[in-house]
């Protein structure tokens, strides 16, 4: 079984260093550092504060679904970031490409990631046509972490699973 983990962390770090070395452009570079934002805490907990004050129903409870969700997610994340302290591939591994202020805390799961699908999941399944647009714009998220260097993509695959999961179990539990 050790060989096999061996094989899938070497896969991992060469598709790290593709998505964060070889796909590295100006374009990327501006769009992604601005869409990785959506992931974190003052737009997620913004625009799901905004739909739940100013929609009318039931775009109202799909956003304080979101907002639980997006609570509720981030005790497991908490939780495996102690469990797991994992280094950050741009402190890890030299030659990392990484822009100004990089995040120091641990890097498995990603956060940014949990967040965005925490937050996108309650209404992909409250309106399934925004599935065109939120899902690529939460796995647009979650691959910006990867390209920015913060985050490797087992990171990302944990965050998106984290969030989806959690965001379902809220809409599961929800009276």
């Amino acid at each position: 079984m050790r060989p096999f983990f061996k094989k899938l962390h070497l896969l991992e770090r060469l598709l790290f260093h593709w998505i964060n070395g070889r796909l590295h452009n100006r374009f990327l570079n501006f769009w992604l550092f601005y869409l990785t934002h959506l992931g974190g805490a003052t737009s997620a907990i913004g625009i799901n504060v905004l739909i739940w004050a100013l929609c009318p129903q039931p775009w109202r409870t799909t956003g304080l679904q979101a907002l639980t969700a997006l609570a509720v997610s981030h005790v497991p994340v908490a939780v495996a970031k102690k469990l797991y302290p994992r280094m950050r591939p741009y402190l890890a591994l030299p030659g990392t490409n990484t822009f100004h202020n990089p995040l120091k805390d641990h890097s498995f799961p990603s956060g940014h990631t949990t967040a965005i699908f925490a937050s996108t999941v309650p209404y992909m399944m409250a309106y399934p046509a925004l599935t065109f647009i939120l899902l690529p714009l939460a796995c647009t998220v979650g691959f910006s972490r990867i390209y920015l260097g913060l985050h490797y993509p087992s990171d990302v695959i944990a965050g998106a699973v984290i969030g989806s999961g959690v965001a379902a179990g809220t809409l599961a539990l929800w009276v």
